[in-house]
């Protein structure tokens, strides 16, 4: 059964109340993952893992789910400035795909256009060194990606 979800309004339908969603910024290089607390009212950098093969990937972060309680994942999905979907989609898509056949969390999917550029700022405005940076961006960028679905899910509107 596929459990990843294009909207978030199905997505929050079969969501558990009380769990902690898990943020992940897929990179070809790097996963940067982040951790939400149980109310789901922030989101918070956790730690980036440099990438090696699917299965070890994997592993790390459904260990990091189970040991917070997670009720399910918010995948940052880099649509192209215009609104479409390229080959970075493709692959996060996939990896997406794979992953869900290891865990009976759902997913879902949350735009990520500029979570890197946002992320990128945030850490210059906190005076963050460039080296600093580039070990930080990516589970900061995950926290961002975490944070606009955790606002989202908390809208009103959401299941209209």
């Amino acid at each position: 059964m596929n459990r990843v979800y294009d909207s978030i309004g199905d997505y929050a339908s079969v969501l558990k109340s009380g769990c902690p969603l898990v943020g992940l910024d897929v990179g070809t290089k790097t996963i940067g993952i982040a951790i939400s607390d149980g109310l789901r009212l922030a989101a918070t950098p956790l730690q980036t893992v440099n990438r090696k093969k699917f299965q070890a990937d994997a592993r790390i972060i459904l260990e990091i789910a189970d040991n917070r309680s997670a009720g399910g994942f918010v995948i940052g999905l880099p649509m192209n400035m215009n609104g479409t979907e390229g080959p970075r989609c493709q692959s996060v898509r996939a990896f997406a795909a794979k992953f869900s056949e290891l865990t009976d969390l759902p997913s879902a999917f949350w735009d990520e256009r500029l979570s890197s550029v946002a992320a990128e700022r945030t850490l210059i405005d906190a005076g963050a060194s460039r080296k600093k940076r580039k070990g930080v961006i990516n589970h900061v960028a995950a926290s961002l990606i975490l944070q606009g679905a955790l606002d989202r899910l908390r809208q009103p509107d959401l299941r209209q």
